[in-house]
C-alpha cells in the first residue's frame, strides 16, 4: 500500500530507489512475461503511484538450469519464507550441481521442495558450502532478494562463522591471515596462497586444545574458494580429515568444517536475521578421541 510519502512518485523510481530492484530485474519483469499491477490493473513503470495504491509485482517464471532437476534428496530446513530459505547442510553432499556431482545436490533437493509446494523459482545460492562441509546455507527464492543479498554480501553484510578442528597446537591463539588465494596451475579444484590471488581475510580464535588439534572458532571477511582450508593448510595446520590440503582421514572421513552462524539483513524486511547450528556429532567425536 503507497503511503504518503511515496504518493507521486513513478513506479520506475519506487522500485529502483525504495525497493532495490535491479535495473537487470525491473527489464527482466518487463520483458519476459512479468507484470506490475497498481490495485489489480496492469501498468507501466511509468505510472505515476497515488495514495492508497496497492502495488503488485509479478516475476516472471524462471528458467532452470540443464541440471537442476527436482530429487528427492533429504533437506533440512531451519527457516522459509517468501524470500529466502536457510538449511542445515549435511555433510557429503554438494551445495549445486557439477561435473563431478551432477545429481544428488541440495539445489536438486531445494527444487523438489519448491515442486511440491508450487515455488515457481529456481536455487539462488548465496552461501555455497564445500561438499564436506557441513552447517548453515542461505539461499534466496528469487531473482529479486537474491540481487539484494548478493550485493549485501559484496558489502560484508552477510557474515558466517565456523568451528574448524586443525591439526596441532597453534602459537598464536587469536589473529588473522592475510594472504591472497589464487588457482592451483594444473588444477580446476585446488586452490593455493598466491601473490597474484584474490585477497582474502580469515580470522581465527582457538577456543580449545587437545593432544594433538585445536578447536578453532573462525569469521570470515571474505569467501574465497577453499578459503579457510586453504589459509590453515598455509599456516601449516590443516584441518583435520582434509587431504586435499594435507589434513589427516584417520580420524575423520572430511574436513572437519562446520558453518555455525550465519547473520544478513532481510532482503525485503529488513530485519536483521541470526540463526545458530551445533557441531555435529562426527567432528564431537574427533573432540573427544
Amino acid at each position: 500500500m503507497i503511503t504518503k510519502t511515496y504518493d507521486g512518485i513513478l513506479i520506475r523510481d519506487f522500485l529502483r530507489k525504495e525497493q532495490d530492484f535491479s535495473k537487470r530485474i525491473l527489464k527482466a519483469i518487463i520483458h519476459d512475461g512479468g507484470q506490475i499491477l497498481v490495485n489489480d490493473a496492469p501498468k507501466t513503470v511509468r505510472y505515476q503511484l497515488q495514495l492508497g495504491d496497492r502495488l503488485t509485482v509479478r516475476f516472471p517464471k524462471e528458467q532452470k538450469g540443464i541440471n537442476m532437476v527436482p530429487e528427492n534428496v533429504p533437506i533440512d530446513i531451519v527457516y522459509e519464507d517468501e524470500a529466502v530459505l536457510v538449511i542445515q547442510k549435511q555433510a557429503g553432499v554438494a551445495t549445486i550441481p557439477s561435473p563431478h556431482h551432477r545429481v544428488g545436490t541440495i539445489a536438486n533437493g531445494v527444487l523438489a521442495h519448491y515442486q511440491k509446494h508450487d515455488v515457481p523459482y529456481t536455487v539462488h545460492v548465496v552461501t555455497r558450502l564445500d561438499r564436506d562441509t557441513s552447517g548453515l546455507l542461505l539461499i534466496a527464492k528469487h531473482r529479486y532478494s537474491h540481487s539484494i543479498l548478493s550485493d549485501s554480501q559484496k558489502q560484508g553484510l552477510v557474515k558466517r562463522s565456523y568451528f574448524a578442528i586443525v591439526e596441532g597446537i597453534m602459537d598464536r591463539k587469536k589473529g588473522t591471515m592475510k594472504w591472497n588465494i589464487g588457482r592451483k596451475e594444473g588444477s580446476i579444484i585446488e586452490r593455493v596462497v598466491s601473490a597474484e590471488g584474490q585477497r582474502a581475510i580469515t580470522h581465527y580464535t582457538v577456543k580449545k586444545e587437545y593432544k594433538s588439534h585445536s578447536l578453532v572458532e573462525i569469521e570470515l571477511e571474505t569467501g574465497r574458494t577453499h578459503q579457510i582450508r586453504v589459509h590453515f593448510s598455509h599456516a601449516g595446520h590443516p584441518l583435520a580429515g582434509d587431504d586435499l590440503y594435507g589434513g589427516r582421514k584417520t580420524e575423520l572421513n572430511r574436513q572437519a568444517l562446520h558453518c555455525s552462524q550465519l547473520t544478513f539483513e532481510h532482503p525485503t524486511t529488513k530485519e536483521c536475521m541470526t540463526f545458530t547450528s551445533a557441531i555435529p556429532e562426527d567432528m564431537h567425536r574427533l573432540m573427544n578421541l
